[in-house]
């Protein structure tokens, strides 16, 4: 099953942590932008959202450090890379 599809059926929720123009500029559809840089003053909502939270950014650096970050949080989350 593809991110698109999972996403779609509401089994997760995509997080794009790309800056909100790479996000403008094309990205998963169904995907919530919240760039790398607004991980931690987001959290009470990232906590909310339908997990596991799956992160996407264009070369799985940022998505990683967000994913490191919300695992010590214990929030469920993956590296969903590119």
């Amino acid at each position: 099953m593809t991110l698109e599809e999972r996403n779609k059926k509401k089994q997760s929720t995509i997080i794009d942590v790309r800056t909100r123009e790479e996000f403008s500029g094309g990205h998963v559809a169904g995907s919530i932008n919240i760039p790398l840089n607004e991980i931690q003053e987001r959290f009470e909502e990232l906590k909310n959202l339908k997990s596991p939270l799956i992160l996407c950014c264009a070369s799985r650096n940022r998505s990683g450090q967000a994913q490191h970050y919300l695992s010590q949080k214990e929030i469920d989350c993956h590296n969903g890379g590119s």
